[in-house]
């Protein structure tokens, strides 16, 4: 894969804009394909990247049209997962034969439904640590963390060294499955607490009685990742009991999506737990407490539009 690296973010919300414009910061084609107010704000002034180490305006392109993808040797899938793949169809007609696609997404799922819709492109699922959020229109506010594990793919080692010398720590793994339910019990312990309290993750841990739901969920997850013979990497508890520390002033972006009233990806988090329990003979009654009352406040939230706060 040749320099400079083409790349095209399909999604750029507040993960596609940060890697993305980490990118394009040392010097990359980008092009971020986002919603109409963003991109505005993105050509008048640039990309806003208000960061732990840097505050800059970075120059870059961006669009609404999803045939910006024509061209790109790279392309970040980020959008939400109940849209893979509606948003596969719309690039399918404009990707290059050898573009890379890697899946920047919540959920376990992702890579694989979208190989389905992409049966001729290389599709690579790969794992997101990172704390971010859209400040407003066109400015990508960072909280913390910043890395990416990938899958083995034919350009995947390139990549990554490319991603490391733009300033993202990445890592090719033989196990992105793991990884994969990994971040998954994670986002399933944290996410719908955060977005049912509208709480950052330091101030919903401190709540009386919340750990030990926490401990539930995550070992209701770890049963099923067993029974579905998934192979977890490290100690996911003691990741989970360390995450608030690490990130204390973050809101889950399930927290985020219902305070400006969309639909969240909580069907591809707890209810993915849920669904596979039915299916493996497991009770999950945590996960399927925190999946109910966040898609009650969806409800809510569709008729008060930004109801949260």
């Amino acid at each position: 894969m040749t320099q400079p690296l083409k790349t095209v973010v399909m999604g750029a919300g507040a993960v596609g804009c940060y890697f993305g414009g980490m990118l394009a910061r040392a010097g990359h084609e980008v092009v971020l394909i986002a919603r109409p107010e963003h991109v505005a704000a993105i050509q008048k002034d640039g990309l806003h990247m208000e960061t732990r180490t840097f505050d800059e305006h970075v120059r870059l392109a961006a669009s609404t049209d999803p045939g910006a993808v024509r061209g790109a040797n790279l392309v970040l899938f980020c959008v939400k997962s109940p849209d893979t793949e509606s948003a596969g169809a719309e690039m399918l007609p404009h990707l290059a034969p050898d573009a890379l696609i890697l899946t920047l997404q919540n959920g376990v799922d992702n890579a694989d439904r979208l190989r389905a819709v992409l049966p001729q492109h290389e599709v690579a699922a790969a794992v997101v640590y990172v704390a971010t959020e859209m400040a407003g229109p066109g400015h990508v506010k960072h909280h913390g963390r910043g890395e990416l594990v990938i899958e083995p793919s034919s350009a995947g080692e390139s990549v990554a060294r490319t991603l490391i010398a733009a300033g993202v720590p990445t890592e090719v793994s033989a196990n992105v499955r793991g990884a994969l339910w990994a971040k998954l019990i994670l986002n399933c312990a944290y996410n719908a607490v955060s977005a049912i309290t509208q709480l950052p993750y330091g101030k919903t841990v401190a709540g009386e009685g919340v750990r030990d739901v926490m401990r539930d969920v995550v070992a209701e997850c770890m049963a099923v990742a067993r029974a579905e013979g998934v192979t977890l990497p490290g100690d996911v508890q003691s990741a989970v009991d360390k995450l608030a520390a690490s990130m204390p002033s973050q809101y889950a972006s399930t927290a985020q999506d219902l305070a400006r009233g969309k639909r969240t990806e909580i069907d591809y988090l707890n209810g993915l737990i849920v669904r596979r329990g039915e299916a493996l003979g497991i009770a999950t009654p945590a996960n399927r407490v925190l999946w109910a009352l966040v898609k009650l406040m969806e409800t809510r939230g569709a008729l008060t539009p930004g109801g949260g706060s």
